[in-house]
């Protein structure tokens, strides 16, 4: 599995003019579903976002994650960033899960995630047409692959 997370001030996602989650300070994920991934992918990926240490500590220095801030955490599927994109202009998308497949994880993330943060926990809508805003903080951005 694929994470694009970004550290934010603030972030929402919305469908057919109405948000359907939004966070303030916390983590923006895109996440992306490949044919390969399981429900073992998917822990190690949250398990990863949930302690990654990308916020600030008194010092200045990124040593505090999301379970030390307590902050949102907005996940978004993305099939696009399982793109074979090395070749031509074009991008392939045969290593992308099928349909019901990356559905199926990616919503098994969403509960297990509201399960284990303490803070809040919101996400866009698998298949949906999804504007996505977000204010950057840093801009910090990492790319995770399990």
């Amino acid at each position: 599995m694929i994470g694009l997370l970004q550290r934010v001030s603030e972030a929402s996602v919305t469908v057919d003019g109405e948000v359907i989650g939004a966070i303030g300070p916390g983590l923006l994920v895109l996440v992306g579903v490949q044919k390969h991934d399981d429900e073992a992918r998917m822990e190690r990926l949250l398990e990863r976002l949930l302690g990654y240490r990308v916020f600030e500590d008194e010092a200045g220095r990124m040593n505090r994650s999301l379970r030390d801030t307590g902050g949102g955490l907005l996940l978004v599927p993305q099939f696009t960033l399982a793109a074979d994109t090395r070749k031509g202009t074009r991008p392939s998308f045969s290593s992308a899960a099928p349909p019901d497949r990356a559905r199926m994880l990616f919503e098994a993330m969403q509960t297990r995630a509201a399960q284990r943060h303490t803070g809040e926990v919101a996400g866009g809508r698998f298949g949906a047409d999804m504007q996505v805003a977000l204010v950057n903080d840093g801009p910090v951005t990492f790319w995770l692959e399990t």
